[in-house]
């Protein structure tokens, strides 16, 4: 796997080059916007990991250029910016992650990993999801489990495929309220938990093995464990 690190931070790039370099990854460094991009666009990558404050061309303008220019290498923004509308823009943006500094190695490694297993995944069959005995047909729109219709409104479906894209991931409401209904979360608002609890009773309650977890403090995982 070969991964592109887009960052001016001298050390913090030598940091990452080095551990991700002894965790089997081949990786390239750029320390300005400006050739990050000129990297992204012609060459092979599996990953970038991002900055968000950089010289030439920001994290931002770099991303949305190679959105735009219907590049779709997966980025992981890499940023001392933890405002929830940075995040959100990023998300917006079309990166597939956001890890704010200060970050510990292994979380970062374990984030990097599960996008690119999700974008292997993606890659293999894009027009369904399937975990366990649960699948979602992205064409027609319809979940099954155990090859059984389940009957869910358009928010439920967006939901479900959320959890899904990102199994095993702790998704935090907050994130949930900006993938699905594209709002600001109110810690005063149950609509979060609310929308996962019918879902569970649609796709979990009368099925095995149970997928949608919740963690508590963090969020909600769809996964297969031993316990709740």
């Amino acid at each position: 796997m070969k991964l592109l690190i887009v960052e001016d931070e001298v050390k913090t790039g030598e940091y990452l080059k080095k551990g991700l370099t002894e965790s089997s990854f081949t990786v390239d460094l750029a320390d300005n916007g400006l050739d990050g991009l000129h990297q992204a666009m012609s060459e092979e990558y599996d990953l970038i990991i991002l900055d968000v404050m950089l010289p030439k061309l920001d994290g931002w303008q770099v991303l949305q250029t190679l959105r735009s220019s219907k590049v779709n290498i997966p980025v992981l923004m890499l940023t001392a910016r933890d405002q929830i509308e940075d995040r959100v823009k990023g998300l917006e943006l079309g990166a597939d992650d956001y890890l704010v500094k200060p970050f510990a190695f292994v979380e970062l490694l374990a984030r990097i990993r599960n996008i690119l297993k999700r974008n292997n995944q993606s890659a293999d069959n894009d027009t369904s999801i399937r975990i366990e005995n649960l699948q979602l047909d992205l064409l027609r729109r319809r979940a099954y489990r155990d090859n059984e219709p389940i009957t869910l409104t358009a928010k439920e479906f967006s939901l479900l495929e959320l959890l899904m894209q990102r199994k095993g991931e702790v998704l935090s409401r907050t994130l949930i309220a900006s993938q699905v209904w594209d709002m600001n979360f109110d810690s005063d608002t149950n609509v979060i938990d609310v929308a996962i609890r019918r879902l569970r009773n649609k796709v979990d309650k009368p099925f095995e093995p149970k997928l949608i977890h919740s963690i508590r403090g963090m969020g909600y995982v769809l996964d297969v464990m031993d316990k709740e």
